[in-house]
């Protein structure tokens, strides 16, 4: 049976997917990993976090901000996924630049 996790603040406000302002996975070798989750509480609007165990829910939480308009999904689905070869091409491009020449001008 497929439950709901349901993450409260410490308020006892229920925080909603729209809430959340983070999210990651923690693998673990040996167990289902953790979620990591944070979020900003509607009602008190502190900053929470949580670690939820990865066979919890259905894995919403995970989802959640990937809000993206149909235009933008069908692009992205087109592009496939990253490859290893991509993201290593990338970090050697980061790594050969100047840090000037990665900061955008406009912000200070």
């Amino acid at each position: 049976m497929d439950t709901e996790t349901v993450i409260t603040c410490h308020c006892g406000q229920i925080v909603q997917e729209k809430d959340i302002l983070q999210h990651g996975r923690f693998p673990r070798l040996m167990s289902p990993g953790f979620l990591y989750v944070k979020f900003r509480c509607p009602r008190c609007k502190r900053l929470g976090e949580r670690f939820v165990p990865q066979g919890a829910g259905s894995g919403r939480a995970a989802r959640a901000g990937l809000e993206i308009s149909g235009d933008d999904a069908i692009r992205f689905k087109a592009m496939g996924d990253i490859e290893l070869d991509e993201v290593i091409d990338f970090h050697f491009q980061l790594e050969s630049r100047p840090l000037r020449d990665l900061v955008d001008s406009s912000d200070g």
